[in-house]
């Protein structure tokens, strides 16, 4: 299926690359790439072939966060209107957090606003060195209300308090430092540093990986002895999956798993 916004493309690995497509607007979150978005991950989602998904900018730029005529525009319209469209680009990040697979940043430049929030909800992102990250919101007398739980989530309240409360600027090494992104490289070697972590997750069998991402989501935050029950059960569904079949059988013959592609 194609789209106006957004590229999408799955190589013969079942690796899905997922790239903003606005460079004249440097990526700019409009409505439509938004609506786009909910759709595409719904639909990788299901599509249980799929190992993972990259997640990047077409041009120079990964995201300048939300487009201002679009921003503009919600400024005029009646109050139950901006209430709708606030709960798309809500719904979207949180569909975008739990999609059912790994998701990759590849961080290919700028990444301001609600940029940040969609490298928050990234389970692994890689900045090019010389990118740049700002919460621009406050500058236009904006909040980043919808943003706020992924990225205080990934970051913590007094980083975010830092960056937050004064669209402070800063750059992937600060990135890093803050827990945003989990390295920073040269423009020449982001895409093996992105192959890098491709190559790692292609090891590991598909279901676990999943079910990991699931385990993460619910037991965040939480005190052991109130997920002790339930990390038990899971513990005990895995040990019935056709995966751990399969791998402890790899194991013992000396041999590749089925799911890895070097086998």
């Amino acid at each position: 299926m194609s789209f106006e916004t957004i590229i999408l493309t799955i190589d013969e690995r079942q690796i899905a690359t997922l790239t903003l497509n606005r460079p004249d607007v440097h990526n700019a979150l409009s409505l439509e790439m938004i609506r786009e978005l909910r759709q595409v991950v719904a639909e990788l989602n299901v599509n249980s072939e799929v190992r993972a998904v990259i997640i990047t900018g077409a041009g120079k730029s990964f995201c300048a966060g939300a487009d201002l005529r679009w921003m503009k525009k919600i400024a005029g319209q009646k109050r139950e209107n901006r209430i709708a469209e606030a709960t798309e680009l809500s719904e979207m990040l949180g569909e975008l957090d739990q999609l059912n697979k790994p998701l990759i940043g590849r961080i290919n430049g700028l990444s301001f606003g609600g940029a940040v929030g969609l490298i928050a909800c990234c389970d692994i992102a890689v900045a090019v060195e010389d990118a740049l990250f700002s919460l621009t919101e406050v500058l236009l007398g904006l909040l980043p209300a919808t943003i706020s739980p992924y990225v205080l989530r990934r970051i913590g309240a007094s980083n975010a308090r830092r960056v937050m409360l004064n669209a402070h600027r800063f750059a992937a090494e600060e990135a890093v430092h803050l827990g945003l992104i989990a390295k920073a490289v040269s423009a020449e070697k982001l895409d093996e540093a992105v192959e890098k972590e491709i190559s790692e997750l292609l090891r590991c069998a598909p279901e676990a990986v999943s079910a990991t991402k699931r385990l993460i989501a619910e037991i965040r935050g939480k005190e052991p002895d109130d997920v002790r029950s339930a990390t038990i059960e899971k513990l005990a569904n895995a040990w019935e999956s056709e995966s751990i079949k399969e791998g402890i059988d790899a194991f013992f013959s000396k041999r590749k798993p089925a799911w890895n592609p070097e086998s």
